[in-house]
């Protein structure tokens, strides 16, 4: 048992002149003038003992009372129960592409409009999770770390954009990065889901090396390529404004799929936004791990306790000053 005001235990002390007062009044009386009788038998009575001291029971029970209020007010608690519950929980980082290439529109209303949406319903549906993004294009940098936050992290997806770093597909940087956020995570499960829409071309890490360096801190990841076969519409500026033009699709396939078994995870190909729906829902399914996690400890009241017992004490004072030991004048 613990106090949660353990201060206002100080007024106990408060008991003790308290009591001093009392044991001082009653030595006074003892001193008061006396009544002379001719004899004491009648109040040698046993009946008349037991009177004696039952007289300073109320006294006692008043004492009492304070006490159990001053022990209540201090808000007595009891914590020796602890709740297990079990909750899906993992740690996973978004590494996304934000290179030009990602305003295609084989997507509707293009690749990376539609990349963020679909990965904030995947955000919305994973409570439990701590989940973090990174981003990449020429170089990567870590757009929100891992949170359960998830107006910040749904925020901090919508403000994503391409040009606000050199253009390019730094693969290889932007899994560092993210396996960077994950290393040092103490979670059951650890997963990257990195998509991208191009061949890497730029960065100071390979993709290969990076998965290495996955696989050694036991991070799992899903890769994405992100395109549809062939051709797809793109907007180019021209002199006469933006124009939309087809460009050929290039997504370095078996790469992604090498990084997947590297890590023991899983390569996918989305070629239009219900498919990427799709395979954020695989995923989502796949990454359930249950864990059990002791939540915090079950705090049990104990002021109605001590409440009762002031209550008795005061009902029992009340009883005994005005009923058992009452004065005829």
């Amino acid at each position: 048992m613990f106090f949660e005001y353990p201060k206002l235990l100080f007024l106990l002390f408060l008991l003790i002149p308290l009591a001093g007062w009392y044991l001082f009044r009653e030595l006074k009386g003892k001193q008061a003038p006396s009544l002379q009788v001719s004899s004491l038998q009648p109040f040698l009575s046993e009946r008349a003992s037991v009177r004696k001291i039952l007289r300073h029971v109320p006294f006692v029970l008043r004492l009492v009372a304070l006490a159990a209020l001053i022990l209540a007010t201090a808000r007595p608690r009891s914590s020796s129960d602890f709740e297990t519950t079990s909750t899906e929980g993992i740690d996973i980082i978004l590494a996304m592409d934000v290179s030009t290439s990602m305003l295609a529109r084989d997507f509707q209303p293009d690749r990376i409009a539609a990349a963020k949406d679909i990965a904030i319903q995947f955000i919305a549906e994973r409570p439990a999770d701590r989940i973090g993004i990174v981003v990449f294009a020429g170089e990567s940098y870590t757009q929100c770390p891992l949170t359960t936050d998830r107006i910040t992290l749904i925020n901090m997806m919508k403000d994503i954009q391409t040009g606000l770093i050199d253009d390019g597909t730094a693969i290889g940087n932007g899994l560092a990065t993210a396996v960077a956020r994950l290393r040092d995570s103490d979670a059951v499960s650890r997963v990257v889901i990195l998509l991208t829409d191009g061949v890497n071309n730029r960065g100071e890490v390979t993709p290969l090396t990076a998965a290495e360096i996955a696989r050694t801190y036991g991070v799992r990841v899903y890769t994405i390529g992100v395109g549809a076969h062939g051709m797809a519409p793109y907007p180019v500026m021209t002199p006469y404004g933006v124009q939309i033009q087809q460009v050929k699709v290039e997504i370095d396939e078996e790469l992604l799929k090498q990084i997947a078994q590297i890590t023991d995870g899983q390569y996918f190909r989305a070629t239009d936004n219900t498919k990427l729906m799709s395979i954020y829902n695989q995923i989502n399914q796949m990454e359930k791990s249950r864990t059990l996690v002791d939540s915090f400890p079950v705090y049990r009241e104990l002021f109605m306790q001590f409440a009762l017992i002031a209550l008795f004490a005061l009902a029992l004072e009340f009883i005994m000053r005005w009923i058992v030991l009452r004065r005829i004048p």
